[in-house]
């Protein structure tokens, strides 16, 4: 009897554990549906066999409605093609220069990259996640190029970059439910072929597009950027979140120290920049060897790679009525282990002007209400609340600072606090205990004897 309560009992909590997770998907799957995600990765994922697990995964995207353009990569394969034919290859600032013999490498190396591509998209097979899958894939000639040039005396010949995307015929077939493969060669109007970068590629289309999302898949170890194991250096992980000025900073810091980021970290973030620059909504730099990578990143509120957006993602502003479901939500478990007063949906929809909340990356993590008492000059701060997952990033004193300057501006000379959990908080803020006697005659009369809360007051 024992084991079959105990057997019950592990079925219900994995089934709470489920329910619970799928309803913080739920949000994204709305958020995502029909945006347009750039996803570009390296030859090596083909190479060493992995992208039929990239397979699935996208599959799965694509099943909630994303648009879907792929940008793959061939560095591997032309490496070894050029092995084979014995061609020495020339490099300046990183990039291949490409003559006539290389680019016969390069077309045949993502030429087979590009079908393998394509036989692994059409698979149906029972019993996996690509069952019943119907995935059409689009490639063609979406991008024009041109020539990169002459750098520092050398002609790179038949190395371009970007001149334009066909965004109209791409589009097209995205709104047709295909998805889109795009190779990195270019082409020009008189007929000529370009060796092109993932990267350069992949940013352009996504700025072109006004992607959502660009995601790079780096050769990185693990999801905060570092490099191949062994490589010997001390080396910067990438923040969880960065902007646009903190991801120049970060490159300007490394050029100037031994401890630098991983040659991904180094040759991503660049286009990550210029994405972001262009008006793509968010860069997500995730490694490709973490299973699920993609899924862990887009659909988790912390994600396990780095982001990259223009601005912050995190911004504290006045409360409005379509935030009462999250800031309900939000306070939740604090009322029912009786930290906080409960507050029906009624009330705090009437009271909703008097809320400011901490909104992260569309997702509120904290809040704090005012409630003034004009003819006292006093002020109480009440429903102080912030997201367990966000309480180390100074969420709580951003919201306290705010509330301060709201409770001054309405000429309040002192701000009162009731607490029954977090006194030593108030405490270390300036904030001195006091008697109930203190309250404004108005709070003092509605003070519930039996919660026992603490009165604080700090002078403002």
């Amino acid at each position: 009897m024992s084991v079959l309560l105990s057997h019950t009992h592990n079925i219900v909590k994995l089934n709470a554990d489920f329910v619970s997770w799928f309803r913080s998907v739920a949000p994204y799957v709305n958020a995502f549906r029909n945006k347009i995600f750039v996803v570009a990765f390296g030859g090596e994922v083909v190479a060493d066999g992995k992208f039929i697990e990239l397979v699935h995964d996208l599959n799965l995207l694509a099943s909630l409605g994303v648009r879907l353009v792929l940008v793959h990569g061939a560095r591997p394969q032309i490496e070894s093609r050029l092995n084979e034919q014995k061609l020495q290859t020339t490099y300046v600032r990183d990039m291949r220069v490409t003559d006539a013999a290389t680019l016969q490498c390069v077309k045949e190396s993502i030429g087979r990259v590009r079908v393998e591509i394509e036989a692994l998209l059409s698979m149906g097979l029972p019993q996996s996640p690509m069952a019943n899958a119907a995935i059409r894939v689009a490639s063609g000639n979406f991008v024009t190029a041109r020539p990169i040039g002459v750098i520092e005396g050398v002609d790179l010949m038949h190395t371009g970059e970007v001149r334009r995307v066909d965004t109209a015929a791409i589009r097209s077939r995205l709104e047709q439910g295909e998805l889109a493969l795009l190779s990195p060669l270019g082409y020009s109007p008189t007929g000529e072929i370009f060796n092109l970068t993932l990267e350069n590629v992949a940013a352009e289309t996504a700025i072109a597009l006004k992607a959502e999302k660009l995601v790079f898949l780096m050769d990185a170890e693990d999801a905060e950027g570092r490099g191949k194991k062994g490589s010997g250096c001390a080396e910067v992980l990438l923040p969880r979140e960065l902007t646009v000025d903190e991801s120049k900073a970060l490159l300007k810091k490394d050029a100037g120290e031994a401890a630098q980021l991983s040659d991904d970290a180094q040759l991503y973030l660049p286009f990550a920049i210029r994405a972001c620059e262009g008006g793509v909504f968010r860069v997500h730099l995730i490694s490709r060897h973490v299973d699920g990578a993609i899924l862990q990143e887009l659909f988790t509120h912390s994600g396990i790679g780095s982001m990259i957006s223009k601005g912050p993602l995190q911004n504290l502003r006045e409360a409005r009525i379509e935030d009462v479901g999250a800031i309900l939500q939000l306070i939740e478990p604090l009322e029912i282990e009786g930290t906080l007063v409960r507050r029906s949906r009624e009330l705090l929809e009437m009271e909703i002007g008097r809320f400011v909340v901490v909104e992260h990356d569309g997702m509120i993590i904290g809040c704090a209400a005012l409630y003034p008492f004009p003819d006292e000059k006093a002020s109480e701060l009440a429903c102080l609340t912030v997201h367990p997952d966000y309480r180390s990033g100074g969420c709580g004193d951003a919201l306290l600072k705010n509330i301060e300057g709201r409770a001054r501006s309405q000429e309040s000379r002192k701000l009162f606090v009731l607490t029954t959990r977090t006194a030593h908080w108030f405490v270390e803020r300036g904030f001195i205990e006091t008697d109930v006697s203190e309250l404004p005659k108005v709070k003092r009369g509605l003070y519930n004897y039996q919660r026992r809360s603490k009165v604080f007051v700090k002078q403002i």
